[in-house]
């Protein structure tokens, strides 16, 4: 069994920018807040446990059996470490809390990154060619789907492009990678980058779209997004 993360530790600085004052854990999804969604989404993956570090101050109604944390930290790293910290041993699914995706999608990449993992991954990373972050974490893989390289930019030559969508798969020796790196990085793709440079088996999952909420434009586009996949799931029914 695996157990879950959410790091909801932002203070969405950039949805606040475009006049969104609902903190992000909370910025409503489909009709419902945004780390709800992702709850729910958890539960029904068969997760062994649910941990949620969500920034100090916000209030968020989940069930008892999920643990929820306050935290203030300084970036996603910081997050992942405090939460991992509390999370109990074992291999971890972890999501950022502004990562949208289809329903269907998120069983393919949970079902991907545990059986990863149990394969004997090091760390196993949610890929898109679907690029909307305004900064995005671009990989490099090997014919066999093993991550080589990661990057702030494309590398010339690589095709197709991916990046990353903010879900991982992290086995214990990549959580015990996690706590050694906060103490000299501060960011999350700098830990990604490590994970790299260890040179343990970095695996992938690929989907076709992942949305990144970071703006109001983001949200709206999630939205209509998951609309239309309502629509054609009812049709199809």
């Amino acid at each position: 069994m695996t157990h879950a993360l959410i790091l909801a530790g932002g203070d969405g600085s950039r949805l606040a920018a475009d006049g969104v004052t609902t903190p992000k854990a909370l910025v409503p999804v489909a009709g419902r807040p945004q780390i709800i969604n992702l709850i729910e989404t958890l539960t029904n993956l068969g997760c062994e446990s649910i941990t949620c570090m969500v920034r100090d101050g916000v209030h968020v109604e989940a069930p008892a059996s999920v643990v929820v944390r306050a935290c203030r930290t300084p970036s996603s790293l910081h997050t992942l470490v405090a939460g991992l910290a509390v999370v109990p041993p074992g291999p971890v699914f972890c999501t950022m809390v502004d990562t949208v995706m289809t329903q269907e999608d998120w069983r393919l990449v949970y079902a991907g990154v545990t059986e990863q993992l149990r394969a004997g991954s090091f760390a196993v990373l949610a890929v898109t060619p679907f690029v909307d972050d305004e900064r995005p974490v671009y990989v490099a893989r090997d014919a066999g789907g093993r991550a080589t390289e990661i990057s702030d930019e494309p590398r010339n030559g690589t095709h197709p492009i991916i990046v990353t969508g903010g879900v991982y798969g992290f086995s214990p020796g990549a959580r015990r990678l996690a706590s050694v790196a906060v103490t000299s990085e501060s960011r999350m793709r700098a830990f990604l980058k490590l994970l790299i440079g260890v040179r343990a088996p970095i695996t992938t999952v690929e989907v076709a779209k992942i949305i990144d909420v970071d703006h109001k434009r983001d949200l709206e586009a999630a939205d209509r997004w998951l609309a239309a996949k309502a629509t054609e799931g009812g049709a199809a029914r």
